[in-house]
């Protein structure tokens, strides 16, 4: 039996490795495919947003959208600010692609390709070379004009539609600057046709106009569309420097009623510009060309309200909500930032006279009631993330104030749960505040999780689907809260049971973690999955005592790998559209097109890196860890010793948060979000240990004595105040005044 207890944590470790292969391999079977169509028709309107439409004065738009399948489409491109010629030629790159990557500080610039007529039928795009080259320089890799290489003719109507439908070397099909009155013959000589409706921009009389007659043109493209044919509208870019949802629209046999989604998304009703590409090929029956898109193709699912009105506006008013949420965060997480500062730095004094010495001259202890309140303080910062995603299930955004709206929500959640904390009869003990934290924080996410991950989307303390990064799962900021919450939850509940069986609650607990984050039904999330499973065999591993010696690194290092390797083989057996993340890069490197994926990838964590507020928290919460590490009185040392599975907890979280977040392309956000959690709560209970740091058994019936431990206490102690002998989970007896271990 010594000897299995010996080998029982390295068996866990393969069991929490078996758990992630688990959990990444299962993915949602694809819809029925549908029967393919003879033509397309895509109607482009660079700026048209869901608040355009109107019953009465966009009567077209507004019937087509009221057949059809519905949605919000995210106009992401290779330029950071989408314009309408950035848009226009990401639809026909199928891929982010870029027009011009000079700066727009505000307004985007007018649409005006230079584009040639040297005979009767097509024109030429003058700049399409140049164009293709820098594509290809920058880190998405993107060829302009793979759309129209991929069918044998497409006819293109408008300037915009021209650099759609321009092949790579600038050669466009068949081109028409303006459209027919009657347009059936135009639009039934090719099989995909694209239609510039115009650009929609302004405010007032002037983007309503804009509007109507955009309304009006596809009021004849509806009239003289070919039979078997599929008609997709779609705001192809924004015309400044904010970034907005625009509408998507599909309507045609198999298309009627419904929400636009895709597998590049994961969520109901969203859908990104780079999808309309391999839409198109998907609904002609053509094959995608290899290697050269990066969306996936738009699938239509039940379950949208009837009315197009309830749909698109009031409560689900995706575009409003997407635009109040950016503004919001990077206030939410700067003052969140300013906030943790302040106390960490209030903190350090307390913390040199909070460890008391035995000798005369010892500092004095700080009053229990600035004590008192450090703590309130500290406990209310580290729940002040998941009061955040709770406050996002109040319709805050659609106020006047909405910042306002949101703090308020917010400071009340928090109070909540501080009291909450505080006034448990728990509180005394010393693990209390950092497991009940972790906790609520765990809980909360999870509970988003399972329900939909409604909170996280278009929330402060989620992501924005107008950012075009995620859509659904869980976001860098809740994967960091959870990771943080169920291996802290973990360590804390580690500690009172016996050595041999904390690595199995380490495993049990943060392999529930794992199937969370990788599940294609929860966190959609297969990258924090990895790291998540890499956290929990170092956690296991360490959680026993003792320190990562290399044979447990190793073991965890292996069951890290092993749970790469086994969703690898599972995800490259599947035909490419079904593959997940890992999948399309391990095939990516195979046939060596992996290099515009890599350069992507370290674009986004060092854009992430100088952008995200969250940055600033991690490095202010390594600063602070550092301190009370190295410090001879930060109390962190005297905390792990006395409490190892907590060390545990600490070092796969640090793992786990490290690696997922340059995996996921979001360098220190993962960190930073665990950081706001656990180092306040940490720095608390490093505060209650350094208050007995000088703690010891005295005989009965003998006083401390002068210079003794309570040297310092007031002199009115009551016999509750004397110290009791308690247990501190290691078998060590110590005393406590106050705090119970």
């Amino acid at each position: 039996m010594r000897r299995i207890r010996g080998w029982l944590p390295y068996a866990l470790v393969l069991l929490a490795a078996a758990a992630g292969v688990g959990a990444l391999a299962v993915r949602p079977a694809p819809g029925p495919a549908k029967q393919p169509l003879d033509y397309v028709v895509v109607a482009g309107a660079a700026g048209l947003r869901w608040d355009d439409l109107d019953p009465r004065l966009t009567p077209t738009l507004w019937a087509e959208a009221s057949k059809g399948s519905v949605g919000w489409l995210s106009v992401r491109s290779g330029h950071r600010v989408t314009c309408p010629a950035d848009g226009w030629l990401t639809l026909g790159a199928g891929n982010y692609a870029a027009w011009s990557t000079d700066r727009v500080p505000g307004q985007c610039p007018p649409l005006a390709p230079a584009l040639t007529e040297p005979d009767n039928l097509g024109a030429n795009l003058e700049q399409q070379r140049g164009i293709v080259q820098n594509n290809q320089t920058m880190p998405y890799g993107a060829v302009p004009g793979a759309l129209a290489e991929s069918v044998r003719c497409t006819v293109a109507v408008g300037p915009g539609a021209a650099i759609a439908a321009a092949r790579p070397f600038g050669r466009v099909d068949r081109y028409e600057a303006e459209l027919p009155a009657d347009a059936k013959a135009l639009l039934s000589s090719c099989v995909l046709s694209i239609v510039d409706l115009g650009t929609v921009a302004g405010a007032g009389e002037q983007r309503r106009a804009a509007v109507a007659r955009a309304d009006a043109l596809l009021a004849r493209v509806v009239a003289g569309r070919p039979d078997r044919s599929l008609i997709v509208v779609a705001g192809v870019g924004g015309t400044s420097s904010t970034s907005r949802l625009h509408v998507a629209m599909a309507e045609g046999e198999g298309w009627d009623g419904g929400w636009l989604t895709s597998a590049g998304t994961g969520r109901e009703g969203y859908l990104q510009l780079v999808d309309l590409a391999p839409t198109v090929l998907t609904a002609l029956g053509r094959q995608e060309p290899h290697g050269l898109f990066t969306g996936r193709s738009a699938t239509t699912v039940p379950g949208r309200p009837a009315g197009l009105e309830d749909a698109v506006r009031g409560d689900h008013d995706a575009d409003r909500r997407a635009t109040a949420q950016r503004g919001v965060a990077d206030e939410f997480f700067t003052a969140l930032a300013a906030a943790d500062l302040l106390l960490f730095l209030a903190a350090v004094p307390l913390m040199v006279r909070a460890r008391r010495h035995a000798g005369p001259r010892g500092p004095a202890a700080p009053s229990r009631i600035l004590l008192g309140a450090l703590e309130v303080a500290l406990i209310a910062v580290a729940l002040a993330v998941p009061a955040a995603l709770l406050a996002d299930a109040a319709p805050w955004w659609r106020a006047g104030r909405p910042s306002l709206v949101f703090a308020a929500v917010t400071l009340l959640l928090t109070a909540v749960g501080t009291v909450a904390v505080r006034v448990a009869p728990r509180y005394p003990r010393t693990l209390w505040p950092i497991g009940a934290v972790a906790l609520i924080g765990a809980v909360v996410v999870g509970a988003d999780l399972l329900t939909g991950a409604q909170l996280q989307l278009n929330g402060v303390a989620g992501y924005s689907a107008a950012a075009g990064g995620r859509y659904a799962g869980v976001g860098s900021v809740g994967l960091g809260v959870f990771v943080t919450g169920m291996l802290v939850v973990a360590g804390c509940l580690a500690q009172y049971i016996r050595k041999p069986w904390r690595p199995v609650v380490m495993v049990l607990i943060g392999g529930i973690a794992v199937v969370m984050v990788g599940s294609p039904y929860l966190g959609a999330d297969p990258a924090g999955a990895i790291a998540v499973t890499a956290g929990v065999c170092v956690a296991a591993a360490v959680s026993a005592g003792g320190w990562l010696t290399f044979p447990r690194f190793a073991w965890a290092a292996m069951a890290g790998l092993g749970v790469t390797i086994g969703f690898a083989v599972l995800d490259l057996r599947r035909p490419p559209a079904e593959q997940g993340s890992l999948g399309r890069v391990l095939t990516a490197l195979a046939d060596g097109t992996a290099g515009p994926s890599l350069q992507r990838a370290a674009s986004a964590n060092g854009l992430s890196l100088v952008d995200s507020p969250l940055t600033v928290l991690a490095i202010i919460g390594v600063l602070m860890l550092a301190f009370c590490q190295f410090s001879p009185w930060g109390g962190l040392n005297r905390l792990f010793g006395l409490h190892p599975a907590l060390r545990a907890a600490g070092a796969g979280t640090t793992v786990a948060a490290l690696i997922a977040g340059p995996l996921g392309g979001t360098a220190l956000t993962v960190a930073g979000a665990a950081a706001a959690v656990a180092v306040p709560v940490a720095v608390l209970t490093a505060l209650r240990v350094l208050d007995h740091a000088a703690d010891r058994t005295r005989p009965e019936g003998e006083s401390d004595g002068p210079g003794g431990p309570g040297i310092a206490r007031d002199v009115g102690d009551t016999r509750e105040d004397q110290p009791e002998r308690a247990s501190d989970g290691e078998g060590v007896t110590v005393e406590s005044r106050g705090w119970r271990p």
